[in-house]
């Protein structure tokens, strides 16, 4: 079970991820919000507690891989990246300009494994990685961050057919669950659901969570190491914006930069949650 301190600074980093993407987008004047709000903390369990790797030897074979399929939500992305020492913070005021912070991860950047936001391809990507390490005969895991919406993609499933048949059982997807897609709701759009009954079909080992109770993300992240001869889906049910009242749960703020008005509620409402 988590203990009460690890939970605590996860928290306490998960806000900090907040900010700082509210932030990015703010200052770039462009950017993806809801998507980076709704993961922060499934990224801070992950990125401050849970994986393998070294920021000041971003190559080391033995690292655990993270792919954000999700590629639009690069300010959470980076923002985590610039905190544990991938890159000098200071660069973060460069995104979205010219430089290495683009819109979709650069794989020019240090932790970048591979370019996405071409929606659907990170979990073949990380499921021919996983195979990788089985041939190298390395003990990794990789974790796959996909988006509810980006399921809608075909490339999606047949990775997830794969999987199963090849037993890849150091492949760990996450699905943010958040429940808005582009300018709607996923439901509207092409429902998904039941998400969790789709993966086990496809002969998934599947946990559904809430996505940002901290407690419930970091035991389930120890327990999925433990499943032998098969995938892992965690299906984390979140809501796009979290943290920010107006944008909580509202399509409009899929890919958009707050005014300074607006930026400066979210700001405060972040601090003080």
């Amino acid at each position: 079970m988590a203990d009460a301190a690890t939970v605590a600074k996860l928290k306490t980093k998960a806000k900090m991820l907040r900010i700082a993407s509210v932030k990015l987008v703010y200052q770039a004047g462009s950017g993806h919000p809801g998507g980076s709000l709704s993961a922060a903390d499934i990224v801070a369990a992950l990125f401050y507690h849970q994986m393998k790797y070294d920021a000041k030897n971003p190559d080391w074979p033995d690292r655990d891989r993270f792919i954000l399929s999700k590629g639009h939500c690069t300010p959470l992305l980076y923002s985590v990246f610039a905190d544990v020492g991938y890159f000098p913070k200071e660069e973060l005021a460069t995104y979205r300009r010219l430089g290495r912070l683009t819109g979709h991860p650069n794989p020019k950047l240090p932790g970048v494994e591979i370019a996405t936001g071409s929606l659907g391809q990170g979990l073949s990507v990380g499921h021919g990685m996983a195979l990788a390490g089985r041939l190298d005969k390395r003990d990794y895991y990789v974790y796959v961050l996909l988006g509810d919406g980006e399921l809608n993609e075909g490339q999606v499933w047949e990775a997830a057919m794969s999987a199963a048949h090849y037993k890849s059982d150091h492949l760990i997807a996450i699905v943010d669950n958040n429940k808005v897609a582009q300018d709607n709701m996923t439901a509207a759009m092409k429902n998904v659901e039941p998400v969790d009954k789709k993966f086990e079909a496809f002969g998934w080992q599947v946990y559904r969570i809430d996505g940002h109770d901290m407690a419930q993300i970091v035991d389930t992240l120890a327990a999925v190491r433990k499943v032998k001869g098969k995938p892992v889906v965690i299906v984390a049910d979140t809501v796009k914006g979290k943290g920010v009242s107006y944008m909580e749960g509202k399509p409009d703020w899929h890919g958009k930069a707050p005014s300074e008005e607006l930026y400066r509620k979210a700001l405060d409402e972040l601090e003080k949650g």
